[in-house]
């Protein structure tokens, strides 16, 4: 099963902790728009009635902020789900799938709940390793996963890399460009893939989670052809995302400022954190998103010292780096305390 990082109530009890702060699970630390809490404020009196079982409403939003028809998106509780989903629709014993190594975990999981093996490629310097993960598809393989920007290293596959890796993909295979943390890349080389879905098998997976900050509420989506949509579909359980999800959802894609105000602050909270780090002589990757992998002699040491101290990071060893942390960007005040208690720890 999923291990997910350390809830905050967790740690107070364990620890005998009153101020804990979260810096694991790459959540949004500025909490969800002003006109998504209206309008789940607004709905909180209909939560006796069923969702709309096809989240209409929140499809015609997305379809016009994509410019795509509605039978060209899937919603689901989270794309977590969406990746169940196509272990589901696709898989069974004898195929298989390929990935990179590390990264999200929920794709491993999915093909291994269906029977199918799981072909892992080694990141190449903190990155995808296409022409690996094109050597290790065969006859057998209906998925490739291409988390961009990766998690937990931050890094993307640009355009032009993606594209090659497309043009030579055998026929049969799916490929699958997870984009959760699409919205804080700051690169122009990242791939414009919502225009690949007409040319190459290819389905995207979006997420509500990160920049808008509905990661209570699981809410995420798959872009991809009306004919891959509908299969998909069909694996599909009915009411899969709640009221108050799909509400808060339309209202947050409504809310441009908001998105703009948390990119900004996030961009600024990570060239800060390379500061921090330079000014430690600590290594980090370059990151694309709203986390930052740097380097520390024992991650479960480290892990195990700043929890003591009331902050809960993502140990490296969970992803095969023994000497990394993750460390989600907080806001500045979050930051200072976790500078604060790994100097501490560093100096005892």
């Amino acid at each position: 099963p999923y291990v997910p990082g350390k809830p905050i109530n967790e740690v107070k009890r364990e620890l005998g902790l009153t101020e804990v702060i979260k810096l694991a699970s790459n959540e949004n630390p500025y909490g969800p728009a002003p006109k998504a809490k209206e309008a789940m404020v607004k709905t909180i009196g209909n939560v006796q009635l069923y969702p709309d079982g096809r989240a209409y409403e929140l499809k015609e939003v997305l379809a016009k902020y994509y410019n795509l028809n509605m039978n060209q998106i899937i919603v689901g509780n989270g794309s977590d789900e969406i990746i169940k989903l196509l272990s589901e629709a696709f898989l069974e014993a004898g195929d298989n799938i390929v990935q990179a190594e590390p990264t999200f975990s929920e794709y491993e999981f999915g093909a291994l709940l269906m029977g199918a093996e799981v072909k892992k490629v080694p990141l190449k310097d903190y990155t995808h390793d296409l022409e690996g993960l094109w050597q290790a598809i065969d006859e057998k393989t209906k998925l490739v996963y291409i988390c961009n920007p990766n998690n937990p290293t931050g890094t993307i596959i640009d355009e032009k890399a993606l594209l090659a890796f497309l043009a030579k993909l055998p026929q049969g295979v799916i490929v699958v460009l997870d984009e959760a943390y699409a919205e804080y890349v700051t690169t122009q080389a990242y791939p414009d893939s919502i225009k690949l879905i007409e040319s190459y098998p290819v389905l995207i997976l979006r997420t509500f989670s990160k920049i808008y900050a509905l990661a209570g509420l699981r809410v995420g989506y798959g872009l991809g052809t009306e004919e891959l949509i509908s299969l998909l579909e069909k694996a599909r359980e009915p009411f899969n995302v709640n009221l108050l999800g799909q509400v808060a959802a339309v209202a947050s894609l409504q809310d441009v400022t908001y998105k703009e105000n948390s990119q900004a602050k996030n961009k600024q909270a990570r060239e800060l954190f390379y500061l921090e780090c330079e000014k430690r002589n600590i290594s980090y990757v370059k990151s694309e998103t709203n986390f930052v992998l740097m380097g520390v002699k024992d991650a479960d040491s480290a892990f195990k010292g700043l929890l003591q101290r009331g902050v809960i990071v993502r140990s490296g060893s969970v992803f095969g780096l023994p000497q990394h942390l993750r460390v989600s960007l907080g806001t500045p005040n979050e930051m200072a305390k976790f500078w604060h208690a790994f100097d501490e720890m560093e100096v005892k």
